[in-house]
């Protein structure tokens, strides 16, 4: 193991050495810290392999029971006999309320539907620390009621208010402290961000990772492991492996230098081979992964400037109407409330059913909770071109009723299939569906936010066009390279949580 440590430190230091000439990281750079994580799977505390035969022995053998009752049975849950809104006992947590929606975006301009009025921002935050030169990230393994395989990865705080603030009356959140009061922490990124527009009514969270000392010595509580950034995306790769909130955390990850446009054009075969001669690196880098790589850096170059695609979408938002505002559930039209479920008149979109959830696990053994079970299963994915010798992004400005803001930058197709007539799909659905002028980088299955969404599962893809795959676009699509996407999610609310999710792979 002492071996084992001092050749980390040792590759550490000769990858960063190399990476700085190569791309011009400053000195003491974060980033390229990130960069590095990303790169390896060495990890002398859990091996990928151990990591995922973790998961599969706490999926098999940990109790954790979810069970389906009627609404009417949630205790602490009541029933508002004014406005027929479903909410908590004490006022915390969530509520299922109205919500009437008038637009002049798309096919339908008015509607009405039920939504989670979550008001509260929760933490989700990751803690890292520098362990002989590589970073490491503290995840945990997560029971949610709406998984599909009960645990998966997550970040090393995921709570609501209500939850760390103990309303449940149960045991306290392992290690919010250093996210609450942290006084020697060092904050890496720290951003609020929205949740699902369509789901949530203007719901944020506070996306945050931190870095704590060297020698700062932090308990590991059960269910948690320390992992490199880049096991966490190779586990990615695995259907519903790492959460929707872990997903939208590391998004938050840019891997060029910071703070400065890098001086030169960076010579994509040199530094694949100092990737791939790395010791560090125990998969191949691809092409297409050097080309992600230099897109991120600050002279690529783009088709439209920042200032342009400010100016577009500035324009589109004023153009766009969205009026929205919360109204009482029962005033909702085309849905029924029964004390077994709320569902759509003509069973579309989603219901919203009751759940009984007992654990060995969480902050409290046993809880009742409402949560939205959908339909069907959706897709969710980006297509890219190399535009200039850089990759671009289409990027679809989507209008979703929950949001705060009028438009939001959402993945090029982002949508439940079976809600459309197969003759009338939205934009490059056929081609995620069939491609024909692209090829596919990844496609997998993940989960929505267990917490709220029941056995929600949707089909993740990234393709990558062709010089046949066309430029040109439809309304409300544009090319955005990854370097202007990562500026774009400095500032909140301009990524959909599903554009998140997608750019946390990469």
């Amino acid at each position: 193991m002492l071996t084992i440590t001092l050749d980390m430190q040792k590759e550490a230091s000769k990858l960063k050495r190399s990476l700085e000439k190569l791309i011009g990281f400053p000195r003491a750079s974060t980033h390229l810290d990130l960069l590095i994580s990303s790169m390896t799977e060495h990890n002398p505390f859990n091996s990928t392999a151990e990591i995922s035969d973790w998961l599969n022995e706490l999926n098999t053998d940990d109790y954790f029971n979810v069970e389906q009752i009627s609404l009417i049975d949630l205790r602490k849950w009541y029933f508002d006999p004014y406005t027929g809104d479903l909410a908590h006992a004490t006022g915390g947590f969530f509520a299922i309320r109205g919500l009437e929606v008038s637009t002049n975006i798309g096919p339908v301009r008015k509607w009405t539907q039920p939504i989670i009025d979550q008001p509260k921002i929760g933490v989700l935050g990751i803690i890292t620390k520098k362990i002989d030169g590589i970073l490491y990230f503290l995840m945990q393994a997560k029971a949610e009621p709406g998984n599909i395989n009960t645990y998966q990865l997550a970040p090393t705080v995921q709570a609501t208010r209500s939850n760390y603030m103990r309303l449940h009356g149960g045991d306290p959140t392992p290690y919010v402290e250093y996210f609450l009061n942290g006084k020697k922490v060092k904050v890496l990124f720290d951003q609020h961000q929205s949740e699902q527009g369509a789901r949530f009514y203007r719901k944020r969270n506070r996306n945050i990772i931190i870095q704590i000392p060297e020698d700062e010595a932090i308990p590991l509580k059960p269910h948690y492991r320390w992992m490199t950034l880049g096991q966490i995306k190779r586990s990615m790769l695995k259907d519903n492996t790492v959460n929707m909130d872990a997903r939208s955390v590391i998004s938050l990850i840019s891997y060029c230098p910071e703070n400065k446009p890098v001086k030169k054009q960076v010579n994509a075969a040199d530094l694949q081979d100092c990737l791939n001669n790395s010791p560090l690196v125990q998969n191949p880098i691809s092409d297409y992964q050097i080309k992600l790589l230099t897109s991120d850096c600050a002279n690529a170059a783009a088709q439209h400037s920042i200032e342009e695609l400010l100016r577009g979408l500035s324009r589109k938002k004023f153009e766009a109407e969205l009026d929205t505002r919360l109204i009482p559930l029962h005033d909702v039209n085309d849905w029924m409330v029964t004390s077994h479920e709320i569902s759509h008149k003509q069973g579309f979109y989603f219901s919203i059913i009751g759940t009984r959830v007992e654990s060995t696990s969480r902050e409290v053994p046993v809880w009742d909770q409402p949560i939205i079970k959908q339909r069907d299963s959706g897709i969710v994915g980006f297509i890219t071109k190399e535009i200039k010798g850089v990759i671009h992004f289409l990027v679809q400005l989507k209008m979703e009723s929950g949001n705060i803001d009028l438009l939001g930058m959402a993945p090029t197709v982002q949508c439940i299939t079976g809600s459309y007539d197969p003759a009338n799909l939205p934009p490059y659905v056929a081609e995620m569906l069939e491609p024909s002028h692209t090829s596919v980088v990844f496609d997998t299955m993940q989960s929505e936010e267990g917490g709220r969404f029941y056995r929600e599962e949707n089909r993740n893809l990234l393709l990558a066009g062709d010089e046949h795959f066309p430029i040109e676009t439809p309304p409300m699509y544009l090319w955005v390279s990854l370097y202007q996407l990562k500026q774009f999610l400095i500032f909140n609310n301009f990524l959909n949580v599903e554009t998140r999710s997608l750019l946390a792979f990469l």
